[in-house]
């Protein structure tokens, strides 16, 4: 019966006060279900928890398998859980980009944090800009791996002139968490800028991107 307690608590505390009262472990436990034999859920919480030093961002990069080295944890609630943290994941990134400005590399960074810096493998997308810099289109370029992915300037521009974009901002995320601009993301910026005066669609800024820094190569002059 203990048990039994144990497990309901934070179902009955979510229906009478709301998610907003639980605790990570609480929601964790909610998220579980149920514990295994010699394994409470409320203890497979912490101990999942105890995994990441309480870090979601941590725990929402771990794929499913990793979370079943916790006791307790099978392979059908480490697809619940990871399924979940993706849900709040994509709820952080809906904001409508249509109607939408862009007044600073802040607001660049703000839209591609969520959605970027969890990730182990890189991704290269474009902001299509109007004149008055509202945001027309947010579109993923490339996806690559570890330590790079491919853009290709063509194709970047080609998007953008299809869509009749005033102007572009490149944003790619490095998952070393390590902004610092490389000599291809160097040398990528300086060719997309010249092929952005060339065709009248200006390169306005290229980030770099991680948890919580960014790099802006318009901040930085070197654009």
């Amino acid at each position: 019966m203990e048990h039994e307690r144990q497990v309901l608590m934070p179902r009955e505390k979510l229906l009478l006060a709301g998610p907003q009262e639980l605790g990570v472990a609480e929601l964790i436990t909610v998220l579980l279900g149920s514990g295994v034999q010699g394994q409470p859920v409320h203890k497979a919480a912490q101990d999942l928890l105890e995994l990441v030093q309480g870090d979601l961002a941590v725990l929402s990069s771990i794929p499913p398998l990793g979370m079943t080295e916790v006791q307790g944890i099978g392979r059908a609630k480490a697809l619940q859980l990871s399924a979940a943290l993706e849900l709040g994941r994509r709820r952080q990134m809906t904001v409508p980009p249509n109607g939408s400005f862009i007044r600073s590399s802040v607001d660049v960074f703000e839209r591609f944090a969520i959605r970027l810096s969890d990730l182990g493998h890189e991704e290269f997308w474009l902001v299509l800009l109007r004149r008055s810099n509202a945001i027309m289109a947010e579109v993923m370029v490339s996806k690559g791996g570890l330590t790079g992915t491919v853009a290709d300037p063509k194709l970047i521009f080609s998007k953008a002139l299809a869509m009749r974009a005033a102007g572009i901002i490149a944003v790619h995320n490095h998952p070393s968490g390590n902004v610092r601009p490389s000599r291809s993301d160097r040398e990528l910026t300086k060719n997309l800028q010249w092929a952005g005066e060339m065709l009248d669609c200006p390169l306005l800024d290229h980030l770099i991107v991680s948890r919580n820094r960014y790099f802006s190569f318009a901040d930085e002059g070197e654009l």
